[in-house]
């Protein structure tokens, strides 16, 4: 994603690649393998709502923001409307959560697609304190971006490093590739606790019978 502000154009040819079958939910993927089943998730950031949508189709509770009106309508065209909110990144407060019949806490909270270059930096400073408020005790922020562009993995590493969440895993595309100094791409996973333990029931696990 450019950091173009010709949003009208951007929506315009996101729409076209949905309904032309690119595959746009390989973020989706990912974190589905990260979360169980019926976890709530929130996509700051969610354009057209792909990842929400591909989400949804696997059983969770997805729910997306964006501050952009153009990418939304196209959401609400493609999607269930219902699941986008019109909010920005400073605007994620629980009772303007509540208002908007979001929740407030999640087990997992998704940025894709270079969103944090496009926050400010206001905004992005924000992402810490929001994630230590919003992720239950076994949730997970996931960071999909550019290696090394504005908020890439040095800015989210100084963002998280005086937080409660530390950088659990880091990979140089949404298909677990190894990530080292020479990657573009980047995806970073926080969370409270390396090992993630205290989830309610085995999940994938095949149990044998007695």
């Amino acid at each position: 994603m450019s950091l173009s502000k010709d949003y009208d154009s951007y929506a315009a040819k996101m729409r076209n690649m949905t309904l032309t079958g690119t595959d746009l939910e390989t973020a989706a993927r990912f974190v589905d393998m990260l979360c169980p089943r019926g976890s709530r998730i929130l996509d700051i950031g969610c354009g057209i709502g792909n990842t929400v949508n591909a989400l949804r189709q696997r059983g969770h509770q997805a729910f997306g923001i964006d501050p952009t009106p153009q990418v939304l309508k196209v959401a609400g065209e493609l999607f269930n409307d219902a699941w986008f909110t019109q909010l920005a990144v400073d605007e994620l407060q629980a009772e303007v959560m509540h208002s908007h019949g979001l929740p407030i806490s999640f087990d997992a909270i998704v940025l894709a697609g270079n969103v944090p270059a496009f926050l400010s930096t206001k905004e992005f400073r924000k992402l810490s304190a929001i994630a230590q408020e919003l992720l239950n005790d076994t949730g997970v922020m996931v960071i999909g971006s550019t290696a090394r562009a504005r908020g890439g993995t040095v800015d989210q590493d100084d963002l998280f490093a005086d937080s409660r969440l530390q950088l659990v895993g880091r990979f140089s595309d949404w298909h677990l590739s190894s990530f080292d100094s020479t990657a573009e791409w980047s995806v970073s996973i926080y969370a409270q606790d390396q090992k993630r333990t205290g989830f309610k029931a085995p999940d994938g696990i095949f149990v044998l019978p007695a």
